[in-house]
This record gives C-alpha cells, sequence and structure tokens, in this order.
C-alpha cells in the first residue's frame, strides 16, 4: 500500500528516511512529502497549498493509500479524509489530533515577519523530548525551517461527513492510549469522537517517533496498513 507521510510543523520530507527504508523492507511504498513552505523555499506558503500536496499524492497512489499524519499536519491528515473519503484505507495521527472545522491550523508559537520560527527546547521539556540525546536535539533544531504564517495561522475547513468513515488510528508516543481515549471520551477531540473506527497504538518514544524510534514505528504503520 502507498503509505504517505507527514511531518509536523518545521519539518521536511527527509525527517521520516529511516521509517521509509523500513516500510519498504515491510512490503509497503512509503512516499515522504515535502510541503510547501516546509522544504521548498516558499515563505508566502498556505494550508491550501500544503493540502494540494497531499491531495495531489492521494490521487497519484495506486489503489486506496493510508495518510499518515505527525503533529500538527494529524489535521492535514484529517483533511485529505474530508477530502478524498473515497480515495483513503486508513488514517494514522502521530502525536496529535485533527483540528476541528473553524480552529486554526497551528497558531502555537509566535510569529514574527510572517513565520514562525522553531521556539527552542523550553517548550517540549519533559516527555515530549526525554528521548532526544543533545546530538539529536542539535540536529533537528538546525534542520528545523519556519513555517509560514499563511499555514499556521490558517482557518480549518471540514465539510464531507463521510470522513468519520475513514478508519484512524491514534500512534501515541508522549501519551498512551488510555489518555487518548479520556480526551476523545470528554470531547477536546471531536472529530475523532464521531469517527466510527479508532484504533490506538502505543509506541515507547516522545514526539518525535521518527528520529528516535523508526524501526517500531514502521511496524505499527505497516500493521496498521495491513489491517485496512
Amino acid at each position: 500500500m502507498d503509505i504517505l507521510l507527514i511531518g509536523g510543523l518545521w519539518l521536511n520530507g527527509s525527517v521520516w528516511g529511516r521509517v521509509a527504508s523500513a516500510l519498504e523492507s515491510l512490503g509497503h511504498r512509503p512516499v515522504p512529502l515535502t510541503l510547501p513552505g516546509q522544504g521548498d523555499g516558499s515563505v508566502s506558503a498556505t494550508l491550501d497549498d500544503q493540502l494540494a500536496t497531499v491531495l495531489a499524492a492521494v490521487d497519484a497512489a495506486t489503489g486506496k493509500s493510508m495518510v499518515v499524519g505527525h503533529s500538527a499536519a494529524c489535521t492535514l491528515a484529517w483533511l485529505a479524509a474530508d477530502r478524498r473519503p473515497e480515495r483513503l484505507a486508513k488514517v494514522a495521527l502521530i502525536g496529535g489530533f485533527p483540528t476541528a472545522d473553524g480552529h486554526t491550523y497551528a497558531d502555537f508559537f509566535e510569529v514574527s515577519d510572517g513565520l514562525m520560527p522553531f521556539p527552542g527546547w523550553g517548550p517540549f521539556e519533559g516527555p515530549d523530548a526525554a528521548d532526544l540525546d543533545e546530538r539529536a536535539r542539535r540536529e533537528l533544531a538546525a534542520a528545523a525551517i519556519p513555517v509560514p504564517a499563511g499555514v499556521a495561522r490558517a482557518v480549518v475547513r471540514l465539510a464531507d461527513e463521510r470522513r468519520f468513515d475513514v478508519p484512524v488510528v491514534v500512534v501515541c508516543p508522549e501519551f498512551t492510549p488510555a489518555q487518548a481515549q479520556e480526551c476523545i471520551n470528554v470531547g477536546d477531540v471531536p472529530e475523532l469522537s464521531r469517527a466510527k473506527h479508532v484504533d490506538f497504538a502505543d509506541i515507547d518514544s516522545g514526539h518525535w517517533p521518527m528520529i528516535t524510534q523508526p524501526a517500531e514505528l514502521a511496524r505499527i504503520l505497516a500493521a496498521a496498513a495491513d489491517a485496512a
């Protein structure tokens, strides 16, 4: 199966290198995506531009694909389910949840001169970054690409209720499946509260398992694709 891999804020497609290699060995076709504004040099890209890149990959896939979103890009993966529900076998969400209709995509950190730069490690101290050693932190921070405001501050629009029919697997790195389920149960994740098929997969990592646990993450994604 084609497995489309979308990194979160500040990341380009290269972050999936080791996961992609492992997925190939498990019989799948990984497609790491570099998004407009996050690796192509554009500073004026919008969320619509990023979504167009994701949808182009969905449309180019052989048969139904699985779209994988990491962190903020969980919303991009879910937007793909909204726009192409008939083309997706499953959506995998790593370390995050989809934003609801009418809410801002990723208004988390300060925007300066039209860009949201990586804010440093302060906001991620604790479980998020506990498994990243100093070298990994330096490399991740050095490679971080400031995200255009047209992406971070965009308003999410969801319309097609068929998105709730697309099976979802929530991959839980810095939180547990029980914590994720509780967030859904109390209504903090309204999109997943309405989804008809939601499974959970635990992974012993921080917020960036593609860096610290690539083989295990690939195993989880391959199993989710196989089940679809």
